[in-house]
């Protein structure tokens, strides 16, 4: 079986992400009611969806609300026992540990951010959804929120466990600063998710889109997509401090997770080589601030995100080798903090 992302190929050879099914809120008078050491967060460190809800969880002060379980993020076979079963996903794994990637190549040590287990005593993600009886067609992906009282998955979509963090733990949260925390503002919703919407469609999404396709027409149309809502962002960011406006928001936070990871990932492994980030005069220095952020930069792990896409995909990289570089300076000025426009 495949039910991985990178299966999810068009018939043309295009990247096509299948959506997420668990949908669920938290609701005090409903099924999931907000509540402190309840429920637990399944991320990677290196996967851009999980790693918006951490820095969500971060900003709003909820880290001794919700557990949080880590993968390793080199991916495995997560039923090794089973010939027939060739998946391979995310898997926990006790810090010290040396494991390779699903090509039986690479030596990757758990460090002390992975988990050696996750709620359930599950081992993969992938036991997780099965415990909770999953549709055949979701894939076993992260982020996810787990209910440890009924034991089942209460979300799996990202943008939607994003907002939930935001305003559905405000009694837990750890201090009046990370409380009045609003990555969603009412005032400037609608531009929120006007931006939200290409952003994921020629960015977040893209660099997928770039770096799966298998026919060369596909890959042409994403990458010219791709650079065109990048240059699109430079140009908003030259007017703006913040993507939306003057206002740190969830737009932000979607975006930055994807240009993290773009110079020391995508550049090479997603052939998106055109232009590097640091390269934009805006959007390289406001890629600065945000990782000094400390919700931003907490929820940035380097060596998860280099290992897990440069091992974790034989069909791209069968060798599992990691690259150097380019190790961008992200702690030098940024100078975002004068005025707009520029």
């Amino acid at each position: 079986m495949d039910r991985t992302a990178v299966a999810d190929v068009s018939p043309t050879g295009a990247f096509a992400r299948k959506a997420s099914t668990f949908r669920n809120a938290f609701d005090a008078n409903g099924a999931h009611p907000p509540e402190a050491h309840r429920y637990v967060l399944v991320v990677s460190l290196a996967c851009p969806w999980a790693t918006r809800c951490l820095a969500a969880l971060h900003a709003k002060g909820l880290e001794d609300v919700l557990d949080v379980a880590v993968t390793h993020p080199v991916w495995g076979k997560t039923r090794p026992n089973d010939p027939n079963d060739a998946h391979a996903g995310w898997r926990f794994v006790k810090p010290g540990t040396v494991v390779t990637g699903p090509s039986g190549r690479g030596a990757f040590e758990a460090d002390a951010r992975c988990s050696a287990t996750a709620c359930e005593g599950a081992e993969f993600v992938r036991d997780l959804y099965e415990i909770c009886g999953a549709p055949t067609e979701q894939r076993f992906t992260v982020p996810l929120i787990w209910d440890t009282l009924r034991k089942t998955i209460v979300n799996n979509e990202s943008s939607e466990i994003l907002r939930e963090l935001n305003t559905k733990f405000q009694d837990f949260c750890s201090s009046d600063a990370a409380r009045e925390v609003d990555l969603y503002p009412e005032h400037l919703r609608p531009k929120i998710d006007e931006i939200n919407q290409w952003v994921y469609d020629d960015i977040n999404n893209g660099v997928y889109k770039c770096g799966f396709a298998v026919s060369q027409s596909a890959y042409d149309e994403a990458v010219k997509n791709l650079f065109s809502a990048l240059d699109r962002c430079e140009e908003l960011l030259a007017r703006s401090r913040y993507i939306a406006g003057d206002v740190f928001t969830e737009a932000d936070v979607r975006l930055f997770m994807t240009l993290i990871r773009f110079d020391e990932v995508y550049v090479v492994y997603f052939k998106t080589n055109k232009k590097f980030i640091h390269q934009y005069e805006h959007m390289g220095a406001y890629v600065r601030e945000l990782y000094q952020m400390p919700a931003l930069r907490r929820a940035t792990d380097f060596a998860h995100i280099k290992q897990h896409y440069f091992a974790s995909h034989p069909s791209l990289n069968p060798h599992a080798i990691v690259p150097c570089g380019p190790n961008v300076d992200l702690d030098a000025a940024h100078g975002r903090d004068g005025p707009y426009p520029r």
